[in-house]
């Protein structure tokens, strides 16, 4: 190599531009280290309903460490994230002293249980918290399994809308183990829907109630406590735990 002062010289130069490389970052770090460009402020992108500003503050005191260079976006993010109403956390500089956060809070839309304090918000995610105001309408209660809560949450905004021709509210959808769907109606009637099956969907069913509802009422004289509408041609009451035969029974099969 020594009788070679091409490959010498390329190789000084290789080394210069390294050594200078680490030059700039160990700079660069010392820089950062220094008490200079402190975070002055945290900004809340927009206005919160449920997270109160004096959570943020008690969840990142102690962590807005450093200055804006050297400071840990995701330890803040992660600590957000750790509050009940937050879903989602973003946190990111705005030079030349601020930090900004953006905050996606949980939606409720339904009770997870009865009594558990817990909620399920509008993406079908069970979360825990407390609120502090009242929603605008009484949300329903899901009760079922934890891993069918996205399910659930489509089977009753799907009652919902079926209803809505007899002036009825589901207030209550229970899913079994074996996921067979209850509805508890806003005038306390129980609905029995059963399993979804291909050959004759919860919807199906549901449709069916409604059609039926006017001739529900009539044969049973009075609100029936339990409506069965897992019969294929028919459907059962239930008044004042009295059985009443199915309609295709009752009237003869087609």
């Amino acid at each position: 190599m020594w009788n070679r002062p091409q490959l010498m010289k390329d190789v000084a130069d290789l080394l210069y531009v390294a050594g200078a490389a680490a030059l700039l970052v160990a700079a660069a770090v010392w820089v950062a280290r220094l008490p200079l460009f402190p975070i002055r402020d945290v900004v809340v992108m927009h206005e919160l309903r449920e997270v109160r500003r004096a959570e943020i503050e008690r969840s990142l005191a102690g962590k807005l460490r450093g200055n804006f260079f050297s400071i840990n976006l995701d330890a803040l993010r992660q600590s957000l994230e750790q509050l009940p109403w937050v879903r989602r956390a973003d946190v990111r500089r705005q030079w030349p002293a601020s930090i900004e956060v953006s905050i996606e809070e949980h939606v409720p839309v339904a009770f997870w249980g009865v009594a558990t304090g817990q909620l399920v918000n509008s993406h079908g995610e069970i979360f825990t918290a407390g609120m502090t105001t009242l929603p605008a309408e009484a949300m329903p209660v899901l009760l079922g399994p934890t891993g069918f809560v996205p399910e659930m949450l489509g089977y009753y905004q799907q009652a919902v809308e079926l209803l809505k021709p007899i002036g009825r509210i589901p207030r209550t959808l229970n899913v079994s183990p074996r996921l067979a769907l209850q509805l508890k109606l806003d005038d306390g009637m129980i609905v029995e829907l059963g399993r979804q099956q291909a050959k004759a969907p919860v919807r199906e069913r549901l449709e069916r109630f409604v059609e039926h509802y006017p001739s529900v009422l009539t044969a049973a004289r009075r609100r029936p406590d339990v409506v069965d509408m897992r019969y294929p041609k028919g459907f059962a009451l239930r008044v004042n735990a009295l059985a009443v035969a199915p309609e295709s029974e009752r009237k003869g099969k087609p």
